[in-house]
């Protein structure tokens, strides 16, 4: 067997500790083997860094070093965790808790609630967007729904961040985030949204981490008491650790040093909910004697898809980029990356939809393929142009497997005809574990031939497939496994959410695309003004646009079509041009393009004007003045507006509603925060000097040459008291 990261789905259970190590390349098990003090592995992607620690975990404990239960080993899905114990326990150790951040405090905070604070813990809310509306109400602030969803993250980021209300503003400011609103507005709704909690007696979840925290920080009892069950803790994909995160694995172990952290600056893409690699990279000042491992082996990508993702970090800037890691594929060459320009993205879509036509047609599973795009928004053109050309599909991040209806009718079916056995009819003629499962979802939908076409039947008999699948699989692990074992591990998996392979394309975001693997990717929609995204300002921000474009690439594990759309809409202008990342990269393109974008203080901020890998040279700032008064302006909000914010203003107020009402919908149609079509003070700016024309309305600043290109139009045409092109066709 090979050091590669695929296995059979239910491998044999090694017969020894050292059979654990079997098959393990060289710094795998160099981690499977470093067993006390502090280790850190730099892992890269594909390098089997999950294969690493759940046979560290294992080898200590068939080895009689580490007791099962002395071990919390943490990540941050329910999925990374599910298949993290399901691993543990296909290697003989099965007694150890691999459980996420907040799980594991959910279960302690629960355990310990009576003896810490006394009577009932105060109820979990589920979704806190109800609770922000109602502290928006209550504060007589008027959110639409993006500035809705938008100040719930703002509240999740100061909560992780150990931000309270008073101190909002300036820890905002300090870390560069651009609010949705005023930063005193967000601050006056997030001490209405605690006091709402408190009222109705809930808590939500980054209240588990901060009351955990408060309680092992208050009550050494406790923590002495949390101290003596776990002696070792594992923390998976350490690069997305929030300062909340650490302060509570910082309780969990105390003085000790038995903790092993996994993880790749290169991978960082949640800083926008407060994580930080920096936990990761200061890991051996923290632990000066620690071990510290390179997993640098990539067996999941073929040369050439790894030569392109290497290619991405080399043109990287930041203190992430310093300690990138140059991976080795260890697999054979395969096909070179297609790059693909289409004039619109109905066409993209649609061009993606017939490649992976024939992709399916060659052999090609339609569950080893995926097409990953920087927003949900961008979903259904793809949804529509697989649909038309009768190819199935699942949405990753919609409807969980084990919440689909068909799925719960077909466990209570299973589960039914394992407990009345031989007496049900259904199984008289099933032989074996597969037959009988066959023969119990044949009542429920399932057929041996998928029903043609696509829609809602063809996607239950996927999910009734998918358990056939499983079952197929879980016998050949186990034989002579009862219909009861297999219900038993459907229950293990509902509650980790740890779902069987769908057989459709996988539609999904960068962002949830994390984790996960196909043997073709298509990486669609990577044109400037979405990869990076047009609301990444700050030279920190774009770099984790280019890491996220990093993940996106390093998904394939052999076929790699990345596209673009010179225009939106049929007919619309071709003003888009390829990723900036993509520039020296895709065949008939040379060095990083310049790129003088305008600031938020109304200064061209910085241009990439030199070659990679060269200093960004800085451009000389022209100073703001007022333009009624002539004073020099400072305040990034002034300095929008050209004014200071008491002088007089001439401001349009119909105009600037209705310039408002425009932005809701472009916001809504891109399914980004309405702050980043244009910001309240741009909109401010342009009802005041109602420009004519694009040289007028590009003097503003905050409209910049990206934002003209995509908007000036309709801007113009509303200035103008017309209506917008786009809405005088819907009419």
């Amino acid at each position: 067997m090979t050091a590669a990261t695929h296995s059979p789905l239910f491998p044999q259970v090694p017969d020894s500790a050292d059979a654990v190590l079997e098959g393990l390349d060289p710094e795998q098990r160099e981690v499977a083997t470093a067993l006390h003090g502090p280790v850190c592995v730099l892992a890269g992607a594909g390098t089997g860094k999950t294969r690493a620690i759940t046979h560290r975990i294992a080898y200590g404990v068939r080895a009689g070093i580490l007791q099962p239960s002395s071990v919390l080993a943490v990540t941050f899905t329910n999925r990374a965790a599910g298949e993290m114990r399901g691993r543990l326990r296909q290697l003989g150790a099965g007694g150890v808790q691999a459980r996420t951040f907040h799980s594991a405090a959910l279960r302690q905070l629960q355990y310990f609630w009576p003896k810490a604070i006394g009577g009932s813990m105060p109820r979990l809310v589920d979704r806190k967007i109800q609770l922000v509306a109602d502290a928006a109400a209550a504060c007589r602030i008027r959110l639409d729904r993006g500035e809705l969803r938008d100040t719930t993250a703002e509240i999740e980021w100061s909560k992780v961040t150990q931000t309270v209300p008073a101190d909002y503003r300036l820890a905002a400011a300090k870390a560069g985030r651009e609010a949705p609103r005023d930063p005193a507005e967000i601050a006056q709704l997030y001490s209405a949204y605690e006091d709402l909690k408190r009222e109705r007696g809930v808590i939500d979840f980054e209240d588990v981490l901060l009351l955990t925290v408060a309680i092992l920080q208050d009550r050494h009892d406790i923590a002495e008491q949390v101290r003596s069950q776990y002696q070792h803790f594992v923390v998976d994909e350490y690069q997305d650790v929030s300062p909340l995160q650490q302060r509570l694995l910082e309780l969990w172990l105390g003085e000790r040093d038995n903790l092993c952290v996994v993880g790749d600056a290169s991978q960082t893409i949640y800083s926008f909910t407060g994580a930080t690699p920096d936990h990761l990279l200061d890991f051996r000042t923290r632990h000066p004697g620690a071990t510290v491992v390179k997993l640098v082996r990539d067996y999941r990508s073929t040369p050439q898809v790894v030569h392109l993702a290497n290619g991405l970090l080399a043109q990287a800037r930041g203190r992430a980029a310093d300690h990138r890691l140059e991976l080795i594929s260890q697999r054979d060459p395969g096909p070179e990356p297609v790059y693909t320009e289409y004039t619109d993205e109905p066409a993209e879509a649609e061009g993606a939809a017939r490649r992976i036509r024939e992709l399916l047609d060659s052999g090609i599973p339609a569950s080893e393929i995926a097409v990953l795009f920087r927003t949900n928004s961008q979903s259904e053109t793809y949804e529509q142009a697989l649909a038309d050309a009768g190819i199935p599909y699942q949405l990753r991040g919609a409807e969980r497997f084990f919440d689909r209806p068909e799925v719960r009718k077909a466990g209570i079916a299973l589960r039914g005809a394992a407990r009345f056995g031989g007496n049900d009819s259904l199984l008289d003629d099933a032989v074996d574990l597969p037959s009988q499962v066959r023969a119990v979802l044949s009542g429920e939908g399932w057929t041996p031939q998928p029903p043609a076409g696509s829609g809602a039947v063809r996607e239950r008999w996927e999910s009734l497939a998918a358990l056939v699948n499983l079952a197929q699989d879980f016998a050949a692990a186990r034989p002579g496994a009862t219909l009861g074992d297999l219900v038993a591990e459907l229950d293990e998996r509902a509650n980790a959410q740890h779902a069987p392979t769908v057989q459709g394309v996988t539609l999904a975001s960068l962002h949830s695309a994390k984790g996960l693997e196909w043997d073709v990717v298509f990486l669609v929609g990577v044109a400037e003004g979405m990869m990076p995204i047009t609301y990444a300002k700050t030279d920190e921000q774009i770099e984790e646009e280019r890491r996220l474009l990093y993940v996106g690439v390093t998904r394939a594990r052999q076929h790699l079509h990345v596209s673009w759309s010179s225009a939106r809409s049929p007919g619309g202008r071709p003003n888009r041009r390829p990723s900036r990342f993509l520039d020296g990269l895709r065949p008939g393109s040379t060095g990083t393009a310049g790129f003088a974008a305008v600031g938020r203080s109304g200064g061209v901020e910085r241009g990439f004007t030199s070659s990679p890998g060269a200093a960004p040279r800085r451009t000389q700032r022209i100073p703001a003045r007022c333009r009624v008064c002539g004073r020099s302006l400072t305040d990034a909000g002034e300095m929008k507006l050209m004014r200071c914010e008491d002088c007089p203003s001439d401001m349009d107020e119909g105009l600037y509603e209705r310039l408002r009402a425009w932005r809701a919908v472009q916001a809504q149609r891109s399914g980004q925060p309405a702050f980043c079509v244009f910001t309240d003070k741009t909109l401010m700016a342009i009802a005041e000097a109602t420009p004519d024309d694009e040289r007028e309305l590009a003097r503003i600043p905050g409209v910049g040459m990206r934002k003209l290109n995509r908007y000036g139009t309709d801007v113009l045409a509303i200035c103008a008291g017309r209506q917008p092109e786009e809405e005088e066709d819907e009419d």
